[in-house]
């Protein structure tokens, strides 16, 4: 543990949120992706999220589920506070990069350029800065600041809608953007006040004075007050949202855990990755992590049972139980669309598209559309139909798009 990376993740909030709304196809940002890139970096010691929290209820409880901080920067207080979380996610981290010296990598969560000077300042400090943003709403400038930077949108686990089935802009309570997002209407936003109730007209009497008067109390009708006019045009739900579990469900396999695990080693470390490296970032990722759960006394037992499925490759470590783990070789596209083409013939020749990427991965758990340079798997599946390997057709019955054998 002495020689990892410690993490300190700070995230201009409103920042992303909005930048997944407005150029992600109205999608809701997720902290979870970011999490797992994280973990295969390092052991992330520190996690604040800055904003006025009013505008993302919802949001706030997924960010509380990994574990950040909430830092509530209020903007509505009979004064414009422009600013204020970002000077206070500054303040933070200077303060943090002066007091606790374990602290070697500080996450930057963020797409706006008026934090470059606080990457050039930790990084004379001798800390490495790694940058995270959306791709469309990622000033320039910032990127080429960082010794490393993640765009949303490319991380696995995102799956990004195509152009043409994006829906239509949400437009509901937003907070402030970059500096050079923010309109004039954004800075102050209106304040949703319920109407007034209606003075009783003179010579009326109230309902409640009105109340027979005997030795027991009869209960006082209201009269039914009408419901506001919404000031937004698309309200927004109150209910706990169920898709991040029922997404984070379809890749919960053992299998497909190590081999995304796998991946971003390969991807974040120059070095061969052994298996007790590829053992902590699974705590990482999941603390309460257990080969014995799944059937296996030890972790090592667990890859050979992988790699007799072809599903890693090990070879000779630095000492002994501790192998070095890779993946086999990903394949061409062609080698890609064959599989997809497969599953959908074991399926019966047809397949629904939602679900169809689990099963992919049950047969290729270190199958990733986007390691293949796609989007998303919708997007993958439209250049298999254009290649010919399956064909890609609406279902109005089901809503959802169906894949069937060429």
């Amino acid at each position: 543990m002495d020689t990892e990376e410690r993490l300190a993740v700070f995230i201009d909030y409103e920042n992303l949120a909005l930048g997944a709304r407005e150029h992600l196809g109205g999608m809701q940002f997720d902290f979870g992706p970011v999490a797992d890139a994280l973990a295969a970096r390092g052991r992330v010691v520190a996690r604040r999220a800055y904003a006025d929290w009013s505008y993302f209820d919802e949001d706030r409880r997924m960010l509380t589920r990994h574990q950040v901080e909430l830092i509530e920067m209020t903007q509505r207080m009979g004064a414009s506070r422009k600013n204020a979380a970002d000077i206070k996610m500054v303040v933070d981290a200077i303060e943090m990069a002066f007091e606790r010296d374990y602290i070697s990598t500080f996450v930057m969560c963020t797409g706006d350029s008026d934090f470059s000077p606080l990457v050039h300042k930790l990084r004379e400090l001798n800390k490495r800065v790694i940058g995270v943003g959306v791709e469309k709403s990622t000033s320039r400038l910032l990127p080429a600041s960082c010794d490393e930077f993640l765009f949303y949108d490319r991380l696995e686990g995102v799956d990004v809608p195509d152009e043409a089935d994006r829906p239509a802009p949400v437009r509901g309570r937003r907070g402030r953007g970059t500096t050079a997002e923010r309109a004039p209407e954004q800075t102050a936003p209106p304040v949703e006040l319920p109407p007034a109730e209606p003075a009783p007209a003179p010579g009326v009497p109230d309902a409640e004075a009105t109340a027979p008067s005997s030795g027991t109390k009869t209960p006082r009708r209201r009269k039914p007050k009408a419901e506001p006019e919404p000031v937004t045009e698309v309200t927004e739900s109150v209910e706990e949202p169920a898709f991040e579990d029922e997404a984070r469900g379809e890749e919960s396999t053992m299998e497909v855990r190590v081999a995304q695990t796998l991946a971003d080693l390969e991807a974040s470390t120059s070095g061969p990755v052994t298996a007790s490296a590829l053992k902590r970032t699974l705590l990482r990722k999941d603390p309460t992590f257990s080969e014995s759960d799944y059937g296996f006394r030890t972790f090592g037992e667990f890859l050979r049972f992988l790699a007799d499925r072809d599903f890693v490759v090990l070879a000779a470590g630095p000492s002994t139980g501790d192998p070095e783990v890779s993946l086999p070789e990903q394949g061409s596209t062609d080698t890609a669309f064959a599989l997809l083409q497969s599953v959908v013939q074991e399926a019966g020749g047809s397949a629904a598209l939602s679900g169809l990427k689990n099963a992919v991965r049950k047969k290729r758990p270190d199958f990733s559309e986007k390691a293949l340079g796609y989007r998303g798997f919708l997007q993958f599946c439209k250049a298999a139909n254009a290649a010919g390997a399956v064909a890609l057709n609406w279902d109005d019955a089901a809503d959802d798009y169906l894949v069937s054998v060429a």
